[in-house]
């Protein structure tokens, strides 16, 4: 599955990035990258692709493997080669058959701060009401 993504910054397939890195507009990953956070619009993570960092976007591809959590206002999608380590946020995600994936996923359209005591909340309440 490709994307139609057009690309505003690369890191390449024989290249090491580490520190903060902010992006405004869309990068893909193809070579290695470490740091505290990642911050850009769409991102797109090879399936040569090292990353061990926390990711804020509004949509990410993996197909690499990648350390650290992602946290996405659109979408998250998991290609059959991909690798994470680390707990996923969005309010959709797609998993192909073929990942592997050691975290927690919460799935929600709606920012909810106590999302487990909400759930508990709807289960407690009483039939009819």
């Amino acid at each position: 599955m490709q994307s139609d993504v057009q690309v505003n910054s690369t890191i390449g397939s024989d290249s090491y990035f580490g520190g903060r890195f902010l992006v405004k507009g869309n990068m893909r990953i193809d070579g290695t990258f470490e740091g505290k956070v990642l911050l850009v619009d769409q991102l797109e993570i090879g399936p040569k692709a090292k990353v061990k960092t926390n990711i804020s976007a509004t949509s990410v591809v993996v197909e690499g493997l990648v350390i650290g959590n992602i946290a996405a206002s659109r979408r998250i999608l998991l290609l059959s080669t991909a690798r994470v380590l680390g707990d996923l946020k969005t309010p959709e995600l797609i998993i192909q058959d073929g990942v592997i994936l050691e975290g927690r996923c919460t799935i929600s359209h709606v920012r909810i701060d106590d999302t487990q005591g909400y759930i508990e909340s709807l289960y407690d309440r009483k039939q009819g009401t």
